[in-house]
């Protein structure tokens, strides 16, 4: 072929290449980019003059291909073609979502000589689904409530993100699953997700499970032991209950927080790992630090990026959800017809405090099903817990302070005898806003009047 040809036939190639809607990127063993197109241009915000015969690193401000870029190391491997979903961040600062195919350029003799990189913007199509998946949930986590469809979004918004994530709420809210959940969305999916339940190992052992120890190190040591922080090497370490941790514990984990390495017990060798950490408890952190129970810098490092996740008692409208959910996987797993739940039952879920949380609805819902006579839940087959009224004691202090609700403040007035002082002190106000209240509420009013009467009677 003849320079000219040659000239043209590059010039033609490109002028192709350039028309495609797919993003195209190449670069050699150095990474040095030596090809981008316009639509590369378009999706990422770079122009061609600005990365062309520059390392993709620096042009791109970090590996374009995340911490799974194969060319970080001294010698890049690249056996197959990978096909990813990945987060990148735009010149103009803007976070893009990608499907990428990543295929090696191999020269005439078989061996690799670069990397190519086809990739499309999925962003609308990840917003489009986000607004679909609105109708029950995500990723196994059932809600519509707009507490839990803010809490969904946070998730996707830190997923791309390494910061420590500290997650509270109440024992039985989900704390694990949402946990897991900014896992699988993270580029660290395809990495190990250890959880570790730190109130329920008992404290001479907790360092060593977390840490290793090598053989010797103490009784029973009979060999060297990977700890969590090991096994998690490349994705995350969840530790559940992490109040619970000793003091001692909490200054070796401080110390993994600052460099990113730790020593396992009895041993001298430091051990590097690339783990992100999610943590949470249902205590009060910065309570457990007034109380000198828990590091005030720990606390710092851990709570980057809190989530919080309300009671059950704060979404009732996600009940009926719930509760369907549940029950189908009973009927999935029993193979059973799926039971009717009558309106009786239902009520009586949707009042009750649930001091449980969602866990304990699931239990409910289990012993309703197999409870259940003819096809069909009803009151009598729900636990004894619900066929009592929630009394003013089953609500936490730190709710009680809040804004009055009308069902709190019936549930008091009823426990103290519609004593007005009494119900006030119980609720964690004063007399004055519970008469105010019960002035904008003239239905707990008539509530009252119907219990007179139902005493008479």
């Amino acid at each position: 072929m003849k320079a000219e040809e040659l000239i043209a036939y590059n010039a033609n190639l490109e002028r192709i290449l350039d028309n495609l809607k797919e993003g195209i990127i190449a670069h050699d063993l150095n990474r040095r980019i030596f090809f981008f197109n316009k639509a590369a241009e378009a999706i990422t915000g770079y122009r061609k003059d600005e990365v062309i015969g520059i390392d993709c690193h620096v042009a791109m401000g970090g590996p374009f291909c995340g911490n799974r870029c194969h060319f970080c190391g001294e010698r890049p491997l690249l056996e197959k073609e990978l096909t990813e979903t990945q987060y990148i961040k735009t010149k103009q600062g803007e976070f893009r979502c990608i499907d990428m195919v990543i295929t090696g350029i191999h020269d005439e003799n078989g061996n690799l000589a670069g990397i190519l990189a086809s990739f499309t913007d999925v962003t609308t199509h990840v917003n489009l689904t986000t607004k679909a998946e609105k109708a029950l949930g995500f990723c196994e986590i059932i809600g519509t409530d707009p507490a839990m469809l803010a809490i969904f979004q946070q998730v996707r918004n830190v997923a791309r993100y390494d910061y420590p994530i500290h997650i509270s709420g109440e024992t039985g809210t989900g704390k694990e699953l949402i946990a897991a959940a900014v896992h699988a969305e993270s580029h660290r999916r395809a990495g190990p997700f250890v959880p570790i339940n730190c109130g329920a190992l008992p404290e001479g052992l907790i360092e060593s499970e977390l840490f290793g120890h090598v053989k010797g190190s103490f009784t029973g040591a009979l060999r060297d032991k990977k700890g969590r922080f090991e096994l998690a090497d490349g994705g995350t370490i969840f530790l559940d209950e992490v109040a619970d941790l000793s003091k001692p514990v909490q200054v070796k984990l401080l110390r993994f927080l600052q460099e990113g390495e730790f020593d396992r017990v009895g041993g001298e060798k430091t051990v590097s790992v690339d783990v992100r950490i999610m943590s949470a408890t249902n205590k009060d952190l910065k309570e457990e630090v007034r109380q000198n129970r828990f590091r005030e810098d720990l606390y710092y490092r851990l709570n980057v990026i809190p989530i919080h996740l309300p009671p059950l008692r704060q979404r009732k409208g996600d009940i009926p959800l719930l509760v369907h959910h549940f029950l189908m996987q009973a009927v999935k797993r029993y193979n059973q017809p799926m039971p009717v739940v009558s309106s009786e039952a239902m009520a009586m879920m949707t009042n009750y405090h649930w001091p449980g949380n969602v866990r304990e609805l699931q239990n409910a819902i289990q012993f309703a099903f197999v409870q259940s006579k003819n096809g069909k839940i009803t009151a009598n087959s729900l636990p004894i817990e619900l066929h009592r009224k929630t009394s003013v004691n089953d609500i936490p202090i730190g709710e009680k302070n809040r804004k009055l609700a009308v069902e709190a403040t019936i549930q008091a007035l009823i426990s103290t005898r519609w004593n007005k002082v009494k119900a006030a002190r119980a609720l964690g106000v004063g007399r004055a806003t519970l008469y105010r209240f019960l002035e904008e509420h003239p239905e707990i009013r008539i509530e009252n009047a119907t219990c007179a009467k139902t005493d008479v009677s």
